[in-house]
């Protein structure tokens, strides 16, 4: 048993990573525009100004998608493109451009998959207080009716946040992503319980906008944790590790804290008992509004970081893995055995669809001698990973779609340019684009809808 014949075989990208012109056709700025041009806050302080000029060049990019035979292609529309205030006068060119990315997809037979938020927050409500702000779930709602207002007649499938964890963490109590603070507990909490509402209240938005019925998911990332070994102990104890709040994992990456409000409507008892103490102010509808219902369970995954296992008969959790395991160019674990028990688990746990939202591997490519480049890597990676879908799959596990981060190299954030995800090469200097070794395999796994797996 193979993909069930509507698969969703894709690729994914973000609007700040790959867009470019940051200030073009009235665009106003994000936190990620102002904070890449601070002196050392990217590597090489390389900013997202160019970029991969997607702005441009869409039409050529589409064509690309085309040549792979992607069946769907995950972009995020940039809020401040389309809102250059965040909220208030619309941008009529920025949203525009999304309007022909949309027509140009559907009429080379790509399925588009909107996601409203992929980090790109607007500055000037930044300089309102950001999610801290108590009217900024209002915020993000009014900028998600533009956009379903526009865009709904021709796409069906949506995102509210893409990993809020990241956003949440990495930009405010980390201080390594955009907007770079580094404030306590309890200030974080609160942008997490806004970044909450501001899904839920996305959520409705779209129900009640959407002019044709839309099929609603997030995208989430969180502390993978994989079983030692396939053991029925130790696969239980890997979910039994995973499905609870940890202060190893903190609020920020366990699982829990962000997935019982929404799909549960609650706050979780054990991370209650250790963040309880500094939660903000919860309003006396909040829950509902987080907890909207949703048609798919959507999560990014790169690696399980740590694994679960029995020790001479006691539980061994958050063990590493061992000396020279196989590492990505980022240091990320090569996991696809984890891959296989996080699908299964959370299809078990959650009882709706699957949608692999990204997936893919960091590489050092380079164009060779020959003028092709060959990424041998990223094939084994994806070979692995696809055959621990596609078995979870055969094994009655509802998977919708696999979206591949990324469908080019782009801006990789605090890391610049310096690491490449893609499917497609892109030279920086002159925005030459080359399909990658990798990309034309994708393209035979597409055509036979993995059976070459």
């Amino acid at each position: 048993m193979s993909f069930k014949k509507e698969f969703a075989w894709g690729a994914a990208t973000a609007s700040f990573q790959i867009e470019g012109a940051i200030t073009e056709d009235g665009k106003g700025l994000s936190v990620w525009d102002v904070l890449s041009h601070k002196k050392g806050f990217v590597e090489d302080n390389h900013t997202g100004d160019v970029a991969c000029d997607h702005y441009h060049r869409f039409k050529e990019d589409v064509q690309l998608m085309k040549q792979m035979g992607l069946k769907a292609y995950r972009f995020s529309v940039s809020w401040p493109r389309v809102l250059p205030n965040g909220i208030g006068k619309v941008n009529e060119k920025g949203l525009g451009f999304y309007d022909q990315l949309v027509d140009e997809l559907l009429a080379n037979g790509i399925e588009p998959y909107v996601t409203l938020f992929h980090w790109d927050f607007p500055n000037e409500l930044f300089l309102r207080g950001d999610f801290l702000n108590p009217d900024s779930s209002d915020w993000f709602a009014e900028y998600t009716k533009v956009v379903v207002e526009r865009l709904s007649d021709r796409v069906t499938n949506w995102m509210t946040l893409n990993e809020p964890q990241c956003y949440a963490i990495l930009g405010h109590e980390v201080g390594q992503h955009a907007p770079g603070l580094s404030m306590a507990q309890p200030y974080v909490l609160q942008v997490i319980h806004n970044m909450l509402l501001a899904h839920g209240k996305a959520v409705q938005v779209i129900r009640k906008y959407a002019k044709k019925k839309p099929v609603i998911g997030y995208a989430p990332v969180f502390g993978y944790i994989a079983p030692r070994t396939d053991s029925k102990e130790d696969i239980c104890l890997a979910k039994e590790a995973m499905f609870r709040c940890t202060e190893e994992a903190g609020f920020g990456f366990s699982e829990p804290w962000w997935n019982t409000p929404i799909y549960k409507g609650h706050y979780p008892e054990d991370g209650l008992k250790l963040w309880g103490q500094w939660l903000p102010k919860i309003g006396q509808d909040d829950m509902k509004t987080i907890c909207q219902p949703l048609d798919f369970f959507g999560f990014n995954f790169y690696r399980s970081a740590v694994t679960a296992g029995y020790q001479d008969g006691k539980p061994d959790l958050g063990v590493v893995h061992k000396v020279g395991h196989p590492q990505t160019a980022f240091d990320w674990e090569v996991t696809p055995e984890g891959f296989y028990h996080v699908v299964k688990a959370l299809y078990e746990r959650y009882e709706l669809p699957l949608c692999i939202t990204e997936n893919g591997l960091a590489n050092q490519d380079w164009v060779s001698l020959d003028g092709k480049v060959h990424d041998p890597q990223r094939i084994d990676f994806l070979h692995r990973y696809l055959k621990s879908l596609k078995k979870a799959a055969s094994e009655g596990v509802d998977v919708m779609g696999y979206m591949h981060w990324s469908l080019m190299d782009n801006f990789e954030w605090a890391s610049g340019y310096n690491k490449r995800f893609g499917l497609i090469y892109v030279d920086y200097e002159t925005q030459n684009r080359i399909l990658k070794d990798s990309a034309y395999w994708y393209k035979t796994v597409i055509e036979t809808n993995g059976e070459c797996l």
